[in-house]
């Protein structure tokens, strides 16, 4: 682990070590992310109703992921509130696309945009928190940006055809599992330290 700077607070490598211990629920996220992309892609007359359920299958993936991450990471006192919020926000998502499949687009597009925007905040939130204690803490920073600019996209424009929404959507995806999946490889280095 490269610590920098003056003495490190305590609570900061706990949470490090706990995320750490855990690199695998971020590889299922980016892995989640990334199929669901694909499948957006590859789906050959992919209707709008089949796209929300399939957002709300990776949606539930990744928040229970998330959830999950924060919950074993439990080192006291961790703060690991950010990665909890992104967790209930990510099963919220996915639970009402499941609830209500025939959303209109414009709703789909709000709904996701908000998600978007405030779990690529979240993100940061705990890059930030992680800066001076992992090395390339800017692989969650960019994933967290990415995912802000595409919530702003999404509100920009709400009245895309369903074709773009779905090649935007899937392209987030893709981009933002790769950096998920790079990120939770770089955690998985720091699983074995010692506290």
């Amino acid at each position: 682990m490269s610590i920098q700077g003056a003495v490190p607070t305590p609570v900061v490598p706990l949470l490090l070590h706990g995320l750490a211990k855990n690199w695998w629920l971020f590889l299922i996220r980016g892995i989640a992310a990334v199929v669901f992309g694909v499948l957006s892609f590859a789906w050959p007359g992919l209707t709008l109703v089949t796209l929300v359920l399939l957002y709300g299958a990776f949606a539930l993936v990744d928040g229970a992921s998330a959830l999950l991450a924060a919950i074993m990471g439990k080192v006291s006192p961790t703060p690991r509130w950010w990665l909890a919020v992104i967790g209930i926000l990510g099963i919220v998502a996915g639970v009402v696309t499941f609830i209500w499949p025939g959303l209109i687009a414009l709703i789909l597009l709000i709904f996701i945009a908000g998600w978007s925007i405030a779990s690529g905040v979240f993100q940061i939130v705990g890059a930030i928190q992680l800066r001076k204690h992992i090395d390339n803490e800017w692989l969650l920073i960019l994933s967290g940006a990415l995912s802000i600019a595409f919530g702003v996209v999404l509100f920009l424009m709400p009245g895309a055809g369903a074709l773009a929404l779905i090649w935007l959507i899937a392209s987030y995806a893709i981009v933002f599992g790769i950096l998920t999946i790079a990120f939770s490889l770089r955690l998985r280095k720091h699983r074995d330290l010692e506290m």
